[in-house]
């Protein structure tokens, strides 16, 4: 890609902004920019697809008065909605909600696990039958020696092929009520609904989603196969300075995909920055700290009006940052670990009150 946009351009590229799914966690995020920067790429931002496709809806149309705009955008094994509001070059992210494993079924009647060779060539096959039932009422698969030197042959229509992910395709709509809830919206407060990404030319997922929003119009002005990296484009111009009339002005203000927090006693997952938090963002919270072996009864009820942290250490306490919904940290996934050190903790196990202040960037 790099290659590319260079012989594109007529010049060396060194700088870029890279889109996600929205749903991606931290830990995913920086996996992409470090694969940016074993390409030889300086990552100058790392932006969510919904986000940026939405820049790439609006940037042209310079909307007088607020437009909120929902972003369905569904790919072969991601799925996300974002919803924004659009006002005179400002991109505010409302809510953000997804699922990074959707997955599309396919049905065969040998087990492949163990063949990665066919169960690749199977893929590609039943995505290539996929595209063709978007605008045919039929296609057949045709695969040579696919497996322990049988052929495969299967015809399947676009009605079976409706069937069987009859469920997966209702399931998006729990994913837009979702956004809508976060972002405090009904239906009709959507004013556009645009289509990103190449699953989203199914004509049954498109059925579904208008009969949802009470048959409003989808928008289809963007190429959902181009649209997240338009987007991307134009958000790479601003960092370059660019002056031009089509970025000026262009302000975006994106949200915490997941909840960040910190594990407290037994456990429990202690959210300070909620999702869907506009970033960047910081909060402070109160702490009990605990030291010692046993807490006394007063000290329980201490804990019952703030969170409290125990340690075993009197001069230190780690704190573990987590981010996600799950009540329990054990299932949440976990940024990292900081010691505040050179403190004194009481031996006798008194509680010490401890102020925190995490930011989201």
């Amino acid at each position: 890609m790099k290659d590319i946009a260079e012989a594109y351009l007529g010049k060396n590229v060194f700088e870029v902004v890279i889109t996600v799914p929205a749903y991606f966690y931290d830990s995913q995020r920086q996996a992409t920019k470090d694969a940016g920067t074993i390409a030889g790429l300086y990552v100058l931002r790392v932006i969510s697809e919904p986000t940026a496709a939405a820049i790439a809806y609006g940037l042209d149309k310079k909307f007088t008065a607020e437009r909120n705009v929902l972003i369905f955008d569904l790919g072969g094994g991601t799925f996300n909605v974002s919803i924004l509001s659009v006002e005179q070059g400002i991109f505010e992210v409302k809510s953000t909600a997804g699922d990074t494993h959707l997955k599309f079924k396919h049905k065969h009647g040998k087990d492949l696990s163990g063949n990665k060779r066919a169960l690749c060539r199977l893929r590609a096959a039943c995505e290539c039958a996929k595209l063709n039932l978007s605008s045919s009422s039929q296609t057949s698969i045709q695969i040579d020696s696919l497996h322990e030197g049988i052929d495969f042959f299967s015809t399947i229509t676009r009605a079976h092929f409706e069937e069987i992910n009859h469920d997966l395709f209702r399931s998006t709509l729990n994913t837009i009520k979702k956004a809508l809830q976060d972002a405090c919206m009904n239906k009709s407060s959507i004013h556009d609904i645009v289509l990103i990404d190449g699953s989203t030319r199914i004509p049954k997922l498109q059925q579904i989603l208008q009969d949802f929003f009470n048959g409003k119009e989808l928008d289809r002005s963007i190429n959902p196969d181009e649209g997240a990296a338009y987007g991307a484009a134009n958000q790479a111009a601003i960092f370059a300075d660019d002056r031009s009339k089509q970025v000026e002005n262009v302000m975006l203000l994106d949200v915490a995909p997941f909840s960040l927090g910190i594990e407290t006693t037994g456990g429990v997952m202690q959210r300070i920055i909620s999702r869907n938090s506009t970033i960047p963002a910081a909060r402070t919270r109160i702490f009990t700290i605990y030291s010692g072996e046993k807490q006394s009864s007063n000290d329980a009820k201490t804990q019952t009006s703030t969170p409290s942290i125990y340690s075993k250490n009197l001069s230190s306490v780690a704190i573990k940052v987590f981010e996600d919904e799950r009540p329990m940290t054990r299932d949440n996934n976990l940024l990292g670990t900081f010691e505040l050190s050179n403190i004194s903790l009481p031996a006798n196990g008194d509680p010490q009150i401890l102020k925190l202040h995490l930011i989201s960037t």
